[in-house]
């Protein structure tokens, strides 16, 4: 059968009153350990064990984060392989001298290793002034809330711009966006990176304990956003950061003490296949939440 074009729906589609209770059970039942081996956070699970070298390779890993799961797992083995496998003495190694050159030849996508270089710079900066990036978020929480986290820890990212710093190269400051900034970008490898080192339960770190997982929002990639709309977490058709806010929104009223914990399943249930994107019942035949979806609004069967 054809997929039904989503973007051609005319009216919003609300989400069921069973919605809740069918996230629950899509919860209880998604194979982590299947979908965690596909995941980026899979390449930063064995640094867990020191706070600052996980948010080193956490922040690589999502910054990465572009494409395919397989092609950033590739890359994030190579900078591993390039760096001896010492990620945080690549950063410590790092000076206004010694950025540009240091990953010959690497490349992700458009991000070059040029690029990647200065990042390191930039976290020996930040690591020279402040114990952890959790320092930087939580300042940047009490003026704006989690908007207001991501763009303090963007700014530092990006760079000060003080006098004497070196220069980021070009494209550098458009890989740490920010949600107040006129595009109103969904900052997915931010929010994700922030998940990552927030919340407690698997298949997260659970390294920050200064900000609380009820606050986080969710990393709106492209198989979460699709499978949010079709479920009525949205109405929205961009994937901003307008979008980012309501579906957080709607997954508060599922549970309010961590609605992110549906992020993994719902990414992955798009990553993995076992959401078609289209109406297929040999596939679609065993999903929760298809009495939910609006592939199957209408349709005899649907329930």
């Amino acid at each position: 059968m054809a997929p039904v074009a989503w973007w051609g729906v005319t009216r919003p589609h609300r989400p069921t009153a069973e919605l809740p209770q069918h996230l629950e059970a899509l919860f209880r039942r998604f194979p982590f350990d299947r979908s965690l081996a596909q995941d980026p956070l899979s390449c930063v699970l064995p640094y867990a064990r020191d706070r600052q070298s996980a948010e080193i390779a956490g922040l690589f890993a999502a910054t990465l984060a572009v494409g395919n799961t397989t092609a950033i797992r590739r890359s994030f083995a190579e900078l591993e392989a390039l760096t001896g496998g010492d990620l945080r003495g690549f950063v410590e190694a790092r000076s206004d001298s010694r950025w540009a050159d240091a990953l010959p030849g690497f490349r992700h996508r458009w991000i070059r290793g040029d690029q990647i270089g200065f990042l390191a710079l930039r976290l020996k900066r930040i690591y020279e002034r402040h114990a952890s990036l959790e320092e930087l978020f939580v300042e940047g929480m009490r003026d704006d809330g989690f908007a207001g986290g991501l763009g303090r820890l963007s700014d530092e990212l990006r760079g000060t711009g003080a006098a004497g710093d070196a220069a980021p190269p070009p494209g550098y400051r458009a890989l740490f966006p920010q949600p107040r900034e006129p595009a109103h970008s969904a900052c997915k490898r931010m929010t994700l990176f922030v998940r990552w080192m927030v919340r407690r339960e698997r298949p997260d770190l659970g390294l920050w304990t200064h900000v609380d997982p009820g606050e986080l929002r969710i990393p709106l990639d492209q198989h979460t956003f699709w499978i949010a709309y079709h479920l009525g977490l949205t109405a929205r058709r961009t994937r901003g950061w307008s979008a980012v806010e309501e579906v957080t929104a709607a997954l508060k009223a599922v549970d309010g003490s961590d609605p992110i914990k549906f992020d993994f399943v719902l990414c992955h249930t798009g990553i993995s296949g076992d959401c078609p994107k289209e109406r297929d019942l040999t596939v679609c035949g065993p999903c929760v939440v298809r009495p939910d979806c609006l592939l199957w609004k209408g349709r005899r069967g649907a329930g």
